[in-house]
């Protein structure tokens, strides 16, 4: 098969198209022909060397795919050959073929095409794993969601919208605070002209936010706590504004609030598939109902990641970015 490969960290053209050999689906594992994998910033990190596979995963990146089961491995029951499926990975989407733990794997939704359905696995689990089942995101509660226009950020407003929240994001431009509108987002803030604490207190009465989901890390974290209600919760998934922040517990206490920190990529099998089993229950059917939707920019062929990479790294789309075998 050919794979997207990384003989040297780098930049974009560090990724190259080549063959390897075919993964062998072991005890517990599904063998899938890969139609789509999406970009997301952890393939950025790890094409830059800053974010190794868990030891035993796919060398190749790609944290999410969509395609067909081409065979089952020992020990698998309650999926057939030829069932179309997508997939959380801790890596190898970028390839003609994968092994995927069976936990790992849900059916494609109702009503979503193959392709656009790779969209789905690692934004619905980032989302609801933090969102919904640490921070307890509940109806009638606000949640302020950094990125809005992001995989992540549209997954999460189209979800706490559905659930009954009122939703907050922050975006850099126009185009990409409309689009968010679009999708229910009730709170407007570019965070290149305004304050969103002050934004977000405004709109709240002074009140804050009940829950945050963001992926700046350091450089909000402050801020971030500020913008919090009484007994609001943070839950931080990334560190795209550095690793090391000042932390006022006199304000944390104050609010009585929790700050919690995850990541999926290397979670152990069992707890990745307890949250797949929640996204199939809870997701799921919100996409077949309509009140949720991938939400996909463009399409690229998979030999060109390097080009997708680059769009991503710019931030220069709305949702995702897929890579397509076909």
């Amino acid at each position: 098969m050919y794979a997207i490969t990384i003989p040297e960290p780098g930049g974009p053209e560090a990724l190259v198209w080549d063959e390897v050999p075919d993964p062998v689906p072991g005890e517990g594992e599904v063998l899938v022909e890969v139609v789509a994998s999406a970009v997301n910033r952890a393939d950025i990190l790890q094409r830059q060397g800053n974010y190794s596979p868990p030891p035993g995963a796919s060398p190749y990146p790609g944290l999410e795919c969509s395609g067909r089961i081409a065979a089952l491995g020992p020990g698998v029951s309650g999926w057939s050959v030829g069932d179309e499926v997508c997939a959380l990975l801790a890596g190898g989407g970028y390839a003609e073929k994968v092994a995927v733990p069976a936990g790992q794997l849900l059916p494609v939704p109702e009503g979503v095409d193959l392709k656009q359905a790779a969209a789905l696995p690692e934004v619905a689990c980032t989302v609801w794993s933090n969102v919904f089942m640490i921070a307890h995101l509940r109806p009638g509660e606000n949640l302020l969601v950094h990125g809005g226009s992001s995989g992540i950020g549209t997954m999460a407003i189209q979800l706490g919208k559905a659930i009954g929240a009122k939703v907050a994001v922050t975006a850099g431009t126009k185009e990409k605070l409309d689009f968010c509108a679009e999708l229910g987002a009730d709170i407007l803030v570019n965070y290149r002209e305004q304050d969103f604490v002050a934004e977000v207190k405004q709109a709240t009465d002074g009140a804050g936010v009940d829950v945050i989901l963001d992926n700046m890390g350091a450089k909000y974290l402050d801020r971030n706590v500020r913008a919090l209600a009484v007994n609001g919760r943070l839950a931080i998934i990334g560190m795209q504004g550095g690793v090391k922040g000042e932390l006022n517990i006199g304000a944390l206490l104050s609010k009585r609030a929790a700050i919690s920190a995850t990541s999926l990529r290397a979670r152990p099998l069992a707890e990745k598939a307890t949250i797949v089993a929640a996204v199939q229950e809870h997701v799921w059917p919100l996409i077949a109902q309509g009140h949720v939707r991938p939400v996909v920019d463009r399409e690229l062929p998979m030999a060109d990641a390097a080009q997708a990479q680059r769009v991503v790294e710019a931030s220069e789309h709305i949702g995702k970015v897929l890579l397509v075998t076909g």
